[in-house]
Parts: structure tokens; C-alpha cells; sequence
């Protein structure tokens, strides 16, 4: 595909020093910036040159933001559209990219850090911990928009797996009833908002102190979910991969030549 270059970059969970180094380069070189201002930290815009035409996209629709986005591409100019976190998670991608094709503009995705993955970080938590956990389930509410059937939340917490729930704030009451009928109630969820901004606020509270934690706090938006046993292992939880027991390619066991 030929044409100018459209860079939907992921400008991670908030901190500008969580950015990728292709993510940063991307805004640094950047000739229009159309960012999404009512999540993004102004800190990440303001990496671009002072030269960039800066366009916030809090007030337009997603044909609105295309629009713009194809019209300073195909004048020329490099174009990054600039989403909070991964632009593979719950970021229109899809819709971007068949839009972007369709007036034949070559496009790059450049990941971010996801607010799980920065959560888990500020926590000092695996969420994958030998028999206890090795699966990690990232979803949602249903809320408006709604999820199929078959990843409805009562699917995904019967697997008891370390469950990551975005977008669900404002549905908290309901999430948690229905992760009470599958986790035990003191089974640990971390609590993020604003995960790696300067007013981040991050607890571990029980299950069954979820929703009630959530309206103290008053949190709405910007709001992440981590519900695990991982949270809390127990103290002979141990990675068998290092063992001294366990041999593999590049290192023998206990008792094995070397």
C-alpha cells in the first residue's frame, strides 16, 4: 500500500515515561497530533514539536477524528492519532485502520502499555502464579455497548482466573454480585484510577468491598479492576522454571552434568 504514513500510537497507561521508545519517537516526529484529550496526560502531547498542529478529539466523533486524519495525510503531512493505553484494546482500531485503507493510506500501530500491566507494576504483582493462576482474562462490563453472550461475566469468572475488568465503574454494583457467585468474597481486587498519573490512586480492597470502595471514591471513569488470588499468594508459591530441580536447554537440574 502506498501513501502517506498514519501512526495510531498507544500513548500507554498515563506517565509520559511509560511510553515505548518507537511510541515517543512517533510524537516527536509528528506533524499533526490528533489526541484524545479527555484521557491522555498533556504531559505526552506536549512531547511533540512545537511546530505539530495539535487537534483534541474529546468533542468528536470517531467519522470526525477520521476525517481530519485523512485529510492532513493525504496533504502530506505524517499524522499520529494518539490513544490512552493500547490501541488494540478497546480503541476503535478496527474501525481506524478499514477506514484509513479505504482512502489508501498506509498505517503503523505502535502498542502502549496497558493500565493492567502499570497496575500489577505499582502493585509489585504477578498475576500469574504456579498453581494457584496462569491465566489472565482482560474484559468488561456490559454496560451500554454490551459483550456477547458467551463472554458474559458469568462465563469469565467461573474460570477464576486473574480477571482484569475495564470500562466498569459505573456498573460496579452488578460486577461484583456477579463475581460473588464464582471468586470468594475475600478473594483480593486491586482498585487503579489513573494509573501512573500524578493523582493515581491504587488499594486492595476484598471482593465483597468492591462496589462499596468504588462509590466512596466516587470513581466513574478511568477506572481499572484486577480480581485475583494472585494478588495475595500464598508464601510457598514458586516459579518451578527456576528451580534447581528443573532442567531445559540452558541449564541442567540438580544432579545433572553439566
Amino acid at each position: 500500500m502506498k501513501g502517506p504514513l498514519v501512526q495510531i500510537v498507544g500513548a500507554g497507561p498515563g506517565s509520559p515515561d511509560l511510553l515505548t521508545l518507537r511510541a515517543l519517537r512517533a510524537i516527536e516526529q509528528a506533524e499533526v497530533l490528533v489526541w484524545t484529550d479527555s484521557l491522555v496526560n498533556p504531559a505526552i502531547a506536549a512531547l511533540a514539536s512545537p511546530s505539530c498542529e495539535r487537534i483534541r478529539t474529546s468533542t468528536l466523533t470517531l467519522e470526525e477524528v477520521l476525517e481530519v486524519v485523512v485529510q492532513r495525510a493525504q496533504a502530506g503531512q505524517r499524522v499520529v492519532r494518539l490513544h490512552d493505553g493500547d490501541p488494540c484494546l478497546y480503541g476503535a482500531l478496527a474501525e481506524q485502520v478499514c477506514r484509513l485503507a479505504d482512502a489508501q493510506l498506509e498505517v503503523e500501530v505502535v502498542p502502549g502499555l496497558s493500565a493492567y500491566q502499570a497496575t500489577a507494576a505499582a502493585l509489585g504483582c504477578e498475576l500469574t502464579i504456579p498453581g494457584l493462576v496462569q491465566t489472565i482474562v482482560l474484559s468488561r462490563a456490559g454496560g451500554r455497548t454490551g459483550v456477547p453472550e458467551r463472554e458474559s461475566l458469568q462465563h469469565l469468572a467461573a474460570l477464576g482466573a486473574s480477571l482484569c475488568l475495564y470500562l466498569s465503574a459505573r456498573h460496579v454494583e452488578d460486577v461484583e454480585a456477579e463475581l460473588l457467585l464464582h471468586y470468594d468474597p475475600e478473594t483480593p481486587v486491586a482498585i487503579g484510577y489513573r494509573v501512573s498519573w500524578p493523582d493515581q490512586w491504587l488499594t486492595i480492597v476484598p471482593l465483597h468491598q468492591m462496589a462499596s470502595t468504588s462509590r466512596e471514591q466516587q470513581l466513574i471513569r478511568t477506572t481499572l479492576y484486577v480480581v485475583s488470588p494472585a494478588l495475595r499468594p500464598p508464601a510457598a508459591a514458586r516459579s518451578k522454571l527456576y528451580s534447581a530441580s528443573h532442567k531445559h536447554l540452558f541449564r541442567g537440574g540438580v544432579g545433572t552434568s553439566q
